[in-house]
């Protein structure tokens, strides 16, 4: 389909706006951050009943709790902590200088970046815009958000509500079907934050590399849910049960798939099918029960199930097809590495189950493939979950649950691998939409004349033969 060019124009006038007024305000006071914070916040209170309808709307239903906790709730808890925590963040931080520069002044400045275009993606499409949005502006960021292009219904009403308190050269907002789509990762921002699939990471990776632009990539993966011999079958169960009811399992950090003790796989599978029909008794008109996205998406649900019938697994429906794009959870046993189940995450209502017999056999499982974006281990032994974290890489680990770790905002959110490049909450997200920028301050009464030409004084000599020691005169040719 061929690019519109008056609106690829208008990108670049956006971007170009959006520069002009960063280099006219390069560094916002950190008053005028929090005000513009707390505005948001009060905003997205105001707002929460048009956002839940309007991203009901684009799913051709989503559950309105669902929708207020994840995408109302998470923005406004990440705001809290940056406004508890943003002035000590901010601070210039004092660094002690070599013993050679003694008494001179060092510090780090955290200074704005510029322009930091967010790339969004369409299950969390309120909690994945705004939420690297919040960073952005909490670190004197301007912000260039490309919305996902099917949740029209949900873009209409964030950019109604943003455009009450930020002007378009603080915050733009893009709609999906503009035909720059993800080409908007060519724009030479000065960050780039993209949530979405490995295989879009690449592309974004490789589109931003042509600018030299940094990227924070929050991708996905095929994160385990581990559950140990000496923990109870039904409270797992029940916990991963919920990880994957949520947004119908189309989460990045939902559990992939579930590792059990070989000889508690059956108890396993009757428990979670238990704990999901407790909190979907029926599907057909359950108003907590979220619609896979689009035909797109349901398509490849099916086609999921269908490759894993054909290749022998046995599969356990949580229960009747519900209106639309509701679907039960299915419980898939019975697994070999042919099926695309066992290869591709998944991100819908399908929870394959593994039986193993030692631990050793979970981490050769999971540090042979690619790095998930969560790990979710349960065990009451402390010993045996540390063996297991040492052994296994992930981008972040909640045990004895699923998720929540994501919610406390006091601690990075990022992947590691084929999960990710970077974070975007908490201290370290600040850091990473900032730049640390290294301030040394010489003394006027600093003798700095001792480290220039003509060299070999004997106070050089001296410091060198001091700091560096003796050559090996072994080593030294001797013709």
């Amino acid at each position: 389909m061929p690019h519109d060019s008056s609106q690829v124009d208008d990108l670049n006038d956006k971007f170009i706006a959006l520069q002009r007024a960063f280099r006219q305000e390069p560094y916002p006071s950190i008053p005028l951050r929090k005000e513009r914070l707390t505005a948001l916040k009060s905003q997205l209170s105001r707002y929460q009943q048009l956002l839940a309808d309007a991203m009901s709307l684009d799913f051709g239903y989503r559950s309105h709790t669902e929708s207020i906790l994840a995408d109302v709730l998470a923005p406004i808890l990440d705001i809290n902590h940056v406004l508890s925590h943003i002035k000590r963040w901010s601070k210039p931080s004092r660094r002690p200088t070599e013993w050679l520069f003694k008494g001179n002044k060092l510090q780090v400045r955290y200074q704005p970046k510029g322009i930091v275009g967010i790339i969004c993606p369409w299950n969390f499409p309120l909690y994945l815009s705004i939420g690297p949005m919040i960073t952005a502006l909490a670190a004197g960021n301007r912000c260039m958000i490309k919305m996902p292009p099917n949740c029209p219904q949900t873009t209409v009403v964030l950019k109604r509500m943003l455009a009450e308190i930020y002007s378009e050269d603080l915050v733009c907002i893009i709609e999906g079907e503009h035909p720059q789509a993800m080409e908007i990762s060519h724009l030479p921002f000065d960050h780039l934050v993209f949530t979405g699939s490995p295989a879009s990471g690449k592309h974004i990776m490789a589109n931003a590399a042509a600018n030299l632009t940094p990227v924070t990539l929050e991708l996905g993966g095929k994160s385990p849910a581990i559950v140990f011999d000496d923990y109870e079958i039904e409270k797992a169960a029940e916990r991963i049960a919920h990880g994957k009811g949520l947004n119908s399992g189309q989460i990045c950090i939902a559990p992939d798939y579930a590792m059990v003790p070989r000889e508690k796989v059956e108890n396993f599978v009757a428990a979670v099918q238990k704990a999901n029909r407790a909190m979907y008794p029926s599907l057909s008109g359950n108003p907590d029960i979220t619609n896979l996205v689009d035909e797109a998406q349901e398509a490849r649900f099916l086609a999921l199930v269908e490759d894993a019938e054909q290749k022998g697994a046995v599969i356990v429906r949580c229960g009747e097809k519900g209106e639309g794009r509701q679907y039960p959870l299915h419980i898939v046993t019975s697994l070999s590495p042919a099926m695309r189940i066992c290869q591709e995450e998944i991100f819908g209502p399908l929870l394959p189950v593994y039986g193993y017999d030692e631990l050793d056999d979970v981490v050769e499982h999971i540090q042979s493939r690619p790095r998930p974006l969560a790990c979710y281990l349960f065990s009451h032994d402390t010993e045996r979950r540390e063996w297991v974290l040492t052994h296994t890489h992930s981008g972040g680990v909640t045990i004895n649950d699923w998720g929540w770790h994501v919610l406390n905002h006091a601690v990075p959110f990022g992947g590691t691998g084929n999960s990710g490049i970077g974070n975007y909450h908490g201290e370290e997200g600040f850091r990473e939409l900032s730049h640390a920028r290294s301030v040394l301050e010489m003394k006027p009464w600093f003798p700095i004349q001792i480290f220039s030409p003509p060299y070999g004084g004997l106070l050089q000599r001296l410091i060198l033969r001091m700091f560096v020691g003796k050559p090996d005169p072994s080593l030294i040719d001797k013709k």
